[in-house]
């Protein structure tokens, strides 16, 4: 393993900002996985760290093939990490709508610039990423659908599922969508909680990555298990939304099967004590749960994959 600062920019107050990457094998670039843009994505930060031990293993055990070089940047936001914050600090910008950046803007524009130069080339991009809304996923891979991108290869990463994202305006300055209008192909992982730690979420995310490293012959390993993945287009999950605002109590849990009619949750007032049901609208499965105890009224609770793709 050979470690590489790839981004550093002088603060007036604290020690340097800086972007670490851990690199793998030859120097023919395969693959780069990027772990964390945001400074709430804890989970995601764990599983790069997991994945950086699990690859340091492997090389030292010679299973790496032939020429082929892996990259692993853990986080991109130390600063953002170290304060327990989402988003950049001083501006509340997300440096994942800056790609490919400008490195003469604002402040995330050039650590997105700065960054973005060293993880072009690969012919595999790997983005261990969170959702807008907080809450607990079925772990899937995600893919923005463009015309630079193979949509079967996402199944090799044997998670449950591969949702398709047609892009809309903002997609464009994300990593995934720069890095398959540079030429790389790219996938986003998707665990099944952000700021808190799932152990079997984790280990799960690792073993995916490690399971498409294999079958595409990039490390000669044997990553047991995986599913037959289901394709769909993000357009098709139907979101059930709360009619009520106060406390959240759900009932059904990420790949829970519902039922049209079922009880999966309650919305519950604490001034009177009252509870009012949230009923299922369709047959499908939960890919999506929302994990905070207050909601607005209209808030998305539940994301469900509706029975036909089971």
């Amino acid at each position: 393993m050979r470690t590489e600062v790839i981004f550093e920019m002088e603060s007036c107050y604290r020690e340097s900002f800086k972007v670490i990457a851990h690199y793998f094998g030859g120097k023919r670039p395969m693959v780069c996985v990027l772990g964390n843009l945001r400074g709430n994505e804890i989970q995601q930060l764990y599983i790069s760290g997991m994945l950086v031990k699990r690859l340091k293993e492997i090389e030292e055990q010679g299973l790496i093939r032939r020429s082929y070089g892996i990259c692993v940047v853990p986080t991109a936001n130390p600063y953002s990490i170290n304060i327990g914050k989402r988003f950049w600090a001083m501006d509340n910008s997300d440096i994942n709508r800056m790609f490919p950046g400008y490195d003469k803007g604002e402040t995330t524009q050039r650590i997105a610039a700065g960054i973005f130069d060293k993880l072009q080339g690969y012919k595999y991009g790997i983005h261990v990423a969170s959702f807008y809304i907080p809450g607990d996923f079925v772990p899937h891979v995600r893919m923005i659908h463009t015309p630079y991108q193979d949509v079967s290869m996402g199944e090799l990463f044997g998670l449950p599922f591969v949702v398709l994202r047609e892009p809309v305006p903002f997609d464009t300055t994300t990593l995934n969508f720069n890095w398959q209008v540079w030429g790389t192909m790219a996938y986003s992982i998707y665990s099944n909680s952000t700021d808190q730690i799932n152990q079997a979420g984790a280990e799960a995310a690792v073993s995916a990555i490690l399971r498409f490293l294999a079958r595409m012959r990039i490390i000669d390993y044997n990553v047991y298990g995986g599913n037959e993945a289901t394709i769909f287009p993000e357009d098709e999950l139907q979101t059930q939304r709360s009619s009520l605002a106060w406390i959240f109590v759900p009932y059904a849990k990420c790949f829970d099967e519902i039922r049209k009619g079922e009880v999966i949750a309650k919305i519950v007032d604490p001034i009177t004590g009252e509870d009012s049901p949230v009923v299922a609208d369709v047959n499908g499965i939960v890919f999506f749960r929302r994990n905070e105890p207050l909601v607005m009224a209209h808030q998305e609770l539940f994301m469900v994959v509706p029975e036909l793709h089971r």
